[in-house]
């Protein structure tokens, strides 16, 4: 049962399970001289996120195409806001490049969200999968896309680019869209991107950020409508607030809340679901990947 704490006792200080390690080791450091080498970004640090220490330690990074400036300003996010610089025609092979140096047979791409082209950001998308296939060409391929403004053409772009994954995050249940910013009617586009992206054969996968203030009847309704939507693979993480001036932090859950809500999104239809309160959409991606891989081959082998 999800419970909230009364709105006085919502500023404690965070529990110990959401503590992390402060980087200091060399493989964090040779991450970040890598992507400043190639002017690149990462949703690991432009989103401040918990992961980045283990994640750039062990030599791995979610890269951040599209520039590093969002045009929207949703109330959870840390990446800047504004109007954003003009495309980098080198970023696709740059990326390529990065994720070669780093030895990743698991790339990551994401983007901030591109209102201003008229496509979204879509074709940077495609160049980025095709220039990582020709460098890395056995390496697996997981695209976190925006939403495109809807435009099934741009969605459709994408996915005739053949990544592995395509994801898109849900964040959080309907009724708390307000809350972060974004119209209501936008829950309803995304599940569309997902259910679009299934219907073209896609792996799909989406991500939810739970401690926002949601009930627990809206976020099994999540649950479900991804799970209706075909959605195959479901991360679920704690929401962390960035900064004083985000969205507060309505409650934060133990682990153990954290593995029965995998358990009831498991049952309503998700294939997979990562839960736990460090979980980001992109935390250990290839694992996740790897168990649906091998669970769709048993289930095959057993019929």
């Amino acid at each position: 049962m999800i419970t909230h704490p009364p709105e006085e006792t919502r500023s404690v200080k965070k529990p110990s399970w959401l503590k992390v390690p402060f980087p200091s080791k060399s493989g964090f450091f040779s991450v970040s001289s890598l992507l400043e080498k190639h002017n690149l970004h990462t949703i690991c640090r432009s989103a401040k996120c918990p992961n980045i220490a283990e994640c750039w330690t062990a030599k791995t990074a979610t890269f951040l195409i599209l520039g590093n400036t969002c045009t929207r300003n949703c109330a959870f996010c840390a990446v800047d806001k504004g109007i954003p610089s003009p495309l980098s025609e080198e970023e696709p092979k740059d990326v390529a490049e990065a994720a070669a140096t780093l030895g990743l047979s698991h790339v990551v791409v994401t983007s901030v969200t591109r209102d201003d082209l008229p496509d979204g950001g879509a074709s940077q998308f495609v160049r980025t999968v095709q220039a990582i296939r020709e460098r890395i060409p056995g390496a697996t391929i997981e695209v976190l896309i925006p939403d495109f403004g809807g435009n099934d053409d741009s969605l459709r772009q994408v996915v005739l680019a053949a990544p592995d994954i395509l994801n898109h995050n849900l964040e959080t249940t309907e009724p708390l869209y307000p809350k972060i910013n974004r119209p209501p009617a936008n829950y309803q586009r995304s599940l569309g991107v997902l259910r679009k992206a299934k219907e073209w054969r896609m792996v799909t996968k989406s991500g939810l950020m739970i401690g926002l203030g949601e009930t627990e009847e809206d976020l099994f309704r999540a649950f479900a409508d991804l799970g209706q939507a075909g959605c195959d693979l479901l991360t679920i993480g704690q929401y962390l607030q960035p900064t004083r001036g985000h969205a507060p932090v309505s409650k934060y859950y133990a682990p153990q809340e954290f593995a029965r809500l995998k358990d009831v999104a498991l049952g309503l239809g998700l294939s997979d679901v990562e839960s736990g309160p460090l979980v980001r959409s992109s935390f250990h991606a290839h694992k996740l990947y790897d168990n649906y891989k091998r669970n769709r081959k048993g289930a095959a082998c057993a019929t």
